[in-house]
């Protein structure tokens, strides 16, 4: 493969929709790699922006401004990051020769939970939880009331957990309905699901091209109201439910195709394991990756993207824990003690603008001699992060 220097003939640009801080760790790996970045969000100075040789700030939900700015730049590949895109703009671009990653249809089904959980359930025939779709609170009490108490309520599409509950009894439904609606992305649907219950979640990060799948450590996570707090990897668990996540997570990846990393998640009940969700970019559970991999999932997505070899190593088990803002700031600044940067542990600072009372802005890394241990030390450590 032949790699060009930026700005000029040959190089190659990456266009980023969405510039948040996976998008800014993707960033920096195209970049090593003498790679154009244009950064896109809506907002500006957003996390990628800032390392960038390249930045936008636009309403990328309108399909004409994104496609004006597509058209101007001629990114030689398009990576959306977020879920707060035109879809019709991207299905345009496609048409037009442009390369989206991992493509249109795969962006389009991803993105709104109706669309990937129909394509794995039904056309792929993968085992997830029962589900609906409700569109009122009338019908949202009616599916709620078939598939039992407790129940998990979320918009179709959403992100970082937004407008997502647990219904744990009839009183609560309109409570829910409410939330859900609350949700950034398209509230106009709800999906009501059966309430697995899984003795723990995993995020299977799938890379794959053309040529070759690979499959990273599975990732144990915590999430709060939808949100991730912490991941560790490895994740252990039985060598058959192992093997199963890892062909729903092929079969899945295989039916959506394209190239780049897919964040698969699963519930696992002893060795059942059961679909959940799919997100084809890295994922946020993932950054534990920038510890425990010699190639972290950002530099396998770029990798997959390129078209290059897809080899790494896994060099030890760790854990990230995310720290999550206290109050609404437009000038943030954390106190993070020296004892959080070691051989073993480090601070990465988003670099976010603003701050609001949950907003995620920064990320601490561990590595130990077990996932549990490192799990441990992080959430300690986590705590010390102070606001100024």
């Amino acid at each position: 493969m032949i790699f060009a220097t930026p700005f000029k003939d040959g190089a190659i640009k990456i266009m980023l929709l969405g510039s948040g801080e996976l998008g800014k760790e993707v960033a920096i790996e195209a970049l090593r790699l003498g790679c154009e970045v244009v950064a896109v969000d809506k907002y500006e100075n957003a996390p990628a922006q800032l390392v960038a040789t390249k930045a936008y700030a636009i309403d990328m939900k309108n399909k004409e401004q994104l496609l004006t700015l597509i058209r101007a730049e001629k990114p030689t590949y398009i990576l959306p990051e977020v879920e707060a895109i035109s879809i019709d703009a991207l299905f345009e671009a496609e048409k037009e020769g442009f390369h989206i990653i991992p493509n249109a249809r795969a962006v389009s089904l991803t993105m709104n939970r109706k669309g990937i959980r129909e394509f794995a359930a039904v056309e792929l025939g993968l085992k997830t939880s029962g589900f609906k779709f409700a569109k009122t609170e009338a019908e949202l009490k009616a599916a709620a009331d078939e598939m039992g108490y407790p129940c998990v309520i979320k918009p179709v599409m959403s992100s970082s957990g937004h407008g997502q509950s647990v219904c744990r009894a009839p009183e609560e439904v309109t409570k829910c309905f409410e939330h859900a609606k609350e949700a950034r992305g398209d509230a106009s649907e709800i999906i009501v699901e059966e309430f697995i219950r899984f003795d723990y979640e995993i995020t299977l990060l799938t890379a794959r091209t053309e040529n070759e799948t690979v499959f990273c450590e599975p990732i144990g996570h915590i999430q709060r109201d939808g949100d991730y707090i912490y991941s560790w990897q490895p994740m252990a668990m039985s060598e058959s439910a192992l093997e199963k996540a890892k062909h729903i997570a092929k079969t899945v990846t295989d039916g959506l195709g394209g190239r780049g990393i897919f964040g698969v998640e699963l519930f696992v009940a002893g060795d059942e394991v059961y679909f959940s969700e799919v997100s084809p970019r890295p994922h946020d559970t993932g950054m534990v990756t920038m510890t425990t991999q010699s190639a972290s999932e950002f530099a396998l997505h770029l990798r997959a993207v390129l078209g290059l070899p897809l080899g790494f190593r896994f060099l030890t088990p760790g854990a990230s824990a995310a720290y999550k803002a206290k109050a609404e700031c437009h000038d943030p600044k954390f106190d993070i003690p020296n004892e959080l940067f070691t051989t073993t542990s480090e601070v990465r600072v988003f670099g976010k603008p603003e701050s609001h009372e949950g907003r995620r802005m920064a990320v601490v890394l561990v590595a130990d001699e077990s996932a549990e241990a490192a799990k441990e030390k992080a959430a300690l450590l986590v705590e010390k992060i102070t606001e100024k």
